[in-house]
């Protein structure tokens, strides 16, 4: 009697590599939920606990909008006023009596938004022509020296600038102190302004500043940073 064979057994087949990848990638993504879940969870019971830090980045957050929006509003309003077209060109403002130039001094700082800006020339006004206070917050002392023959004039010297210089700040309260010429200024003067902290409006920067492309600060070198806004600003 012939004997027989046993059943052959079935071979049980492994999961392939590229199914056991996979299930490896979501076990991954699962793990990495849960951790999240988890953070977020605990975030939120510390944040519940320290409920004062949610104020401060609140309030941070709203100066920076605020800021933000400030600055805005002063770039609209220069467009605005440069829209408007108060403009001079150098034969007009030579042509000016000296009190009507720091008049023109003073409109053409009201047209860059110094809504303060007077005129406080004559006797006695102790190197101070014309007084303003720019959108940030700066206060600017303004003296004009007109000359009617232009670059043909006498030079603006550093006598000019010393006066300037002894009442701007001291007496004044200025954060920038000019002067504004339709003329030339001397190379002694100018290395004193420098030296002083002092800046120069010549014939060149005062046709610019006229034609009005830009406000006087932003042609100037070295102004000193922004205060703080206020009413005047």
């Amino acid at each position: 009697m012939a004997s027989r064979r046993p059943p052959a057994r079935r071979r049980t087949r492994r999961p392939s590599r590229r199914r056991q990848r996979a299930d490896d990638r979501l076990i991954g993504l699962l793990v990495t939920a849960a951790l999240a879940v988890a953070l977020v969870v605990a975030i939120v019971n510390w944040l519940l606990v320290n409920w004062w830090i949610l104020v401060v980045i609140g309030v941070l957050a709203v100066l920076a909008g605020g800021g933000w929006l400030y600055r805005k509003q002063q770039h609209g309003q220069w467009e605005a006023v440069r829209a408007q077209g108060l403009r001079y060109g150098l034969p007009q403002l030579d042509a000016l009596h000296h009190s009507q130039f720091e008049d023109a001094v003073r409109d053409l700082m009201h047209r860059d938004g110094c809504r303060n800006a007077v005129r406080v020339g004559g006797g006695g006004d102790l190197g101070a022509d014309v007084k303003a206070t720019d959108p940030y917050g700066r206060r600017w002392v303004i003296q004009c020296k007109h000359r009617r023959k232009g670059l043909a004039g006498s030079a603006v010297g550093t006598p000019d600038l010393q006066v300037l210089n002894g009442t701007a700040r001291q007496v004044h309260g200025a954060d920038v102190a000019v002067i504004v010429t339709n003329g030339r200024v001397t190379g002694p003067a100018g290395d004193f302004a420098k030296q002083q902290r002092l800046h120069v409006v010549d014939r060149h920067t005062l046709a610019e500043w006229a034609a009005g492309s830009r406000p006087l600060w932003e042609l100037l070198r070295a102004v000193p940073p922004p205060r703080k806004p206020t009413s005047l600003s």
